[in-house]
C-alpha cells in the first residue's frame, strides 16, 4: 500500500511537471523551468576550456607557421596573425555550434548545449548572429561585461543570446524532462486501463 501510494504521488508529481512541457511543445523552449538553463560559472568554465582548444588550434597552425619562418606573432587586430586568429576563433565556434548540434569541446565536457527559442535546429542565420557578430563584440575587452548578463536573468542569457534568441541548456535535466514525460504518459494509460 505504501508503494502504491508513493508511486501515485511520484506520478502527480511528474504530471505536474510534465505539464509545463506539455506547453512548451506548443509554444517553445521558452517554457520550460529556470533550472534547465545553464548558470554563468558553467558556462565561464565551457568557455574556458574552449579559449584552450582555440589556442592549441592557433598555436599548431599559423603560430608554428610562424615559428618555422621566424617571424614574429603580434596578436594585434590589424596583422596577419591576429586576423588569422580571430578567423580560428569565430571559426571553431561557428562551425561546431552548428555541426555538432549546439555543442563546442568545452559545452560537451560540461553537458551543455545551445538551443534556440524559435527553432528546432539551430540555423545557419542564428549561428552565425550568436557565434560570429556577438562573438567578435564581445571578444573585446571592454564589451566583455556582455557575457555577466547571463549571471541575472531568468534563462541565463548574455548579450549575444539576447540577439538569436537563443540559450545554453544543461542536456541532463532536458533528458530528465523527457524521460519524465514517457513515464508519465505510460502510467496515465495504464491508471486508464484500471479504470
Amino acid at each position: 500500500q505504501f508503494l502504491k501510494n508513493l508511486d501515485f504521488l511520484i506520478l502527480q508529481n511528474q504530471c505536474i511537471t510534465m505539464e509545463g512541457y506539455k506547453m512548451n511543445k506548443k509554444s517553445g523552449i521558452e517554457t520550460l523551468p529556470n533550472y534547465v538553463f545553464a548558470g554563468f560559472w558553467l558556462r565561464f568554465f565551457a568557455f574556458l576550456i574552449d579559449l584552450i582548444c582555440i589556442s592549441i588550434i592557433t598555436h599548431a597552425t599559423i603560430g608554428l607557421f610562424y615559428k618555422i619562418m621566424g617571424l614574429e606573432s603580434d596578436k594585434s587586430i590589424i596583422t596577419f596573425y591576429g586576423i588569422a586568429s580571430l578567423a580560428i576563433y569565430l571559426t571553431y565556434f561557428v562551425l561546431l555550434t552548428k555541426l555538432n548540434s549546439g555543442q563546442t569541446i568545452g559545452k560537451m565536457i560540461f553537458g551543455i548545449r545551445v538551443v534556440s527559442f524559435e527553432e528546432k535546429e539551430l540555423s545557419w542565420q542564428t549561428i552565425f548572429i550568436r557565434e560570429c557578430i556577438c562573438r567578435f563584440i564581445l571578444k573585446n575587452f571592454v564589451f566583455q561585461i556582455g557575457y555577466l548578463v547571463a549571471a541575472f536573468t531568468p534563462k541565463k542569457q548574455h548579450i549575444g543570446d539576447y540577439f538569436s534568441n537563443t540559450s545554453v541548456v544543461v542536456i541532463r535535466s532536458l533528458e530528465a524532462i523527457n524521460y519524465g514525460q514517457k513515464i508519465s504518459n505510460s502510467k496515465t494509460l495504464n491508471l486508464e486501463r484500471i479504470k
